[in-house]
């Protein structure tokens, strides 16, 4: 993995900070972020978040809904302000990450969003909706163990939607997690990446 890159799927990032802020956009969400160097795309909405964000169906039920690899915090506090009443689990390996999304939760006035660690999440929670810009660049067996230790805790009828670059694989990933007995659709291709859908079958074990 790139120097680039390394830094931000390790707890503690070995950059000096360098603060900054960057702004979610939406039609229905304007926030300002704080952001800082060592974290997922500091300087700027990451192009397939914004896909994610402008695109992604809103949550079917009322379960928890969980932003796996958050960053600082944009698909977590978007779907927080979107659904008020929801508990949003934010969770990341970075702690530097994690206290920007504790700060711009408490700057937004968010108080349904729980910044933590894998982890810290409690084994029996389960979510009814995840949203995730994975970090594929952590390498396929690292991928394919995260995506299957948190898809299963999908509830009966939920959904998972994730955004892959093209060129990163989406399509390979959409027929492995096919493969896995988690049925999964691709929504759109958009700007060279594919948001997919995967559903949990109700005879998944969590």
């Amino acid at each position: 993995m790139a120097e680039e890159g390394r830094h931000y799927f390790t707890a503690d990032p070995d950059v000096a900070s360098r603060p900054g802020t960057v702004g979610v956009r939406l039609d229905d969400v304007q926030l300002e972020l704080r952001t800082d160097s060592g974290v997922f795309s500091h300087s700027r909405l990451d192009a397939g978040t914004k896909v994610l964000l402008e695109n992604a169906p809103l949550p079917r039920n009322r379960g928890d809904i969980l932003d796996l690899g958050c960053g600082y915090g944009p698909i977590a506090l978007t779907f927080a302000s979107r659904r008020k009443r929801l508990r949003v689990w934010a969770v990341d390996v970075n702690e530097r990450a994690l206290g920007l999304v504790r700060e711009n939760a408490q700057t937004a006035g968010l108080g349904n969003v729980t910044a933590c660690t894998p982890d810290e999440v409690p084994d029996d929670t389960v979510f009814g909706t995840i949203y995730s810009n994975p970090p594929i660049r952590i390498g396929k067996p690292e991928m394919h163990a995260m995506l299957l230790r948190w898809l299963p805790r999908l509830q009966p009828g939920g959904s998972a939607y994730l955004v892959v670059q093209k060129h990163l694989g989406s399509d390979s990933l959409a027929k492995w997690l096919n493969a896995q007995g988690l049925p999964t659709t691709r929504l759109l291709s958009q700007r060279s990446y594919r948001l997919l859908e995967v559903q949990k079958p109700s005879d998944l074990p969590q």
